[in-house]
């Protein structure tokens, strides 16, 4: 019975202890509750805005209380503060209604605008009746706009203007990081600086960097050289003076030349330089150039080539192209009647006047009879130098290994042909035609009498005699242009 009895005095004491633990984790349970809800409702009382003027207008509208405040108006929420003339504060949805002289500002920043409102629950002020943000780095400009103070982030939209120091950009749509001093502008999207215009549909800038990446409709026009590119999809470094397009780069220059027309009078007329390719690079250093690569198309005039990979020396007025690799085909020139291929050929310039044409390893050159479709003159040797006047073949030079088939005229009949091989040879010209044929060291030639040459031209070919019929045309750049713009 004794036993029994402390067995009941143990259940006792174990539930009154579970009374007591239950009490005590309920009461750790209720602060915990208290202190959370009070956390909370410190926070949302912390993020209240709060509105002072020199005069106050309480009343309800709608069934909500609302303050009109007069004269001297501050709005503050954190380092936020907003002066204006006038506010209508909505206390319940924390939110202000700004009217008159509206001043934003937050550390470095500022924002203008004649009305605007602020959404305290999202630190947001926003305008549609136009503003300027100036962050002491750039100054911006729009119709309308909103900037969030919790994430350093502007979007404005129609007439967008921004400017810093050496750049301006316009767009429809901006979205500003102030922070990472970053801009992503949306629709008819323009940069301008002191050298390049940059237009696309959407432009990425990083103004600290100064890089810039730009997609679809892109064109970059060069404002000291008249030099256009266009693409669709540009990738710019300014800091490294290098630009890379690598979606459809085509480049344009258009130069005035003066020629002289058959009364002695000289006339103007546009020179225009295409050059497209599959990626093309902008080197601005102390060898400015260009570089065109892949499937590289050139076209200028009379003159057109077909290449893999090209450099263009606007200063150096020079124009390189080479072969990539042994297996790639060989560059092609087309100039007038002629063409000529080799593994490297450099064409040098005088303003846009061709004056020297250089084709270096396996060289061959062949010209076609103005009247006689079916004749070729033909030159294979290691290297030609071809000297030109007033944009015309003067004189061709070739070198190493020399072999040519010339056909013969009197005055405008065919006179057979001569087969010649030498160490060196000279080739001069009157009117794109040949004139005169001179050979040196261990020369050999070897006529052909017209009766029978007449009719089997094709049996007097040289071995490395091959007719090109992709050569570029204008139409075929027009149509790119055109698809770019």
């Amino acid at each position: 019975m004794l036993l029994k009895r402390k067995i009941f005095l143990t259940e006792d004491s174990f539930e009154i202890t579970l009374r007591y633990l239950g009490n005590w984790m309920l009461r750790i349970f209720l602060f915990v509750l208290f202190f959370i809800f009070s956390n909370k409702v410190f926070a949302q009382q912390n993020n209240l805005i709060t509105v002072i003027g020199d005069s106050l207008v309480g009343k309800m509208v709608n069934g909500e209380s609302v303050r009109e405040v007069y004269g001297n108006v501050v709005l503050t929420q954190g380092k936020v503060v907003v002066t204006c003339d006038k506010a209508i504060q909505y206390i319940s949805r924390n939110e202000a209604e700004l009217i008159g002289n509206v001043i934003a500002k937050k550390d470095t920043l500022t924002i203008k605008t004649p009305r605007g409102f602020y959404f305290g629950n999202m630190s947001e002020a926003k305008s549609i009746s136009g503003l300027i943000l100036d962050d002491q780095n750039v100054i911006l400009s729009a119709d309308s706009g909103e900037y969030f103070f919790n994430e350093d982030r502007a979007f404005f939209e129609t007439n967008v203007k921004l400017f810093d120091t050496s750049t301006t950009l316009t767009s429809n749509q901006l979205e500003y990081f102030q922070k990472q001093e970053r801009s992503v502008a949306i629709g008819n999207v323009k940069i301008i600086d002191s050298e390049n215009e940059i237009t696309a549909d959407t432009i990425e800038h990083f103004r600290k960097t100064k890089i810039t990446f730009a997609f679809s409709n892109v064109r970059i026009k060069n404002l000291m050289n008249n030099t256009e590119i266009y693409g669709e999809h540009l990738e710019d470094f300014r800091e490294r003076g290098y630009s890379i397009i690598d979606v459809k780069p085509l480049l344009i220059q258009v130069d005035t030349t003066y020629v002289t027309n058959q009364d002695s009078i000289k006339e103007t007329k546009l020179d225009t330089l295409f050059i497209k390719a599959t990626v093309m690079e902008s080197f601005r250093d102390s060898s400015e150039r260009f570089v065109a690569t892949d499937s590289v198309l050139i076209l200028k005039e009379e003159f057109a080539s077909r290449n893999d990979l090209t450099f263009y020396y606007k200063e150096k007025d020079k124009i390189v192209m080479n072969k990539i690799s042994e297996e790639s085909r060989q560059p092609i020139i087309w100039y007038e009647n002629s063409q000529l291929t080799g593994d490297s050929i450099t064409i040098f310039l005088d303003g846009n006047k061709i004056i020297r044409l250089d084709v270096n390893n396996v060289a061959f050159m062949m010209s076609q009879n103005e009247f006689y479709k079916d004749r070729f003159d033909q030159t294979s040797s290691d290297s030609i130098k071809i000297y030109f006047v007033d944009n015309k073949i003067n004189e061709a030079d070739f070198f190493g290994n020399v072999y040519s088939i010339y056909f013969m005229y009197e005055g405008e009949t065919k006179n057979g042909l001569t087969k010649s091989n030498s160490s060196k040879a000279k080739v001069l010209f009157k009117d794109n035609e040949v004139s005169e044929v001179k050979l040196y060291i261990n020369p050999a030639s070897e006529y052909y009498p017209e009766k029978e040459v007449n009719g089997n031209e094709k049996s007097y070919l040289l071995p490395k005699f091959i007719i090109m019929e992709d050569r570029p045309t204008k139409a075929e750049m027009y149509q790119t242009l055109k698809q770019l713009r």
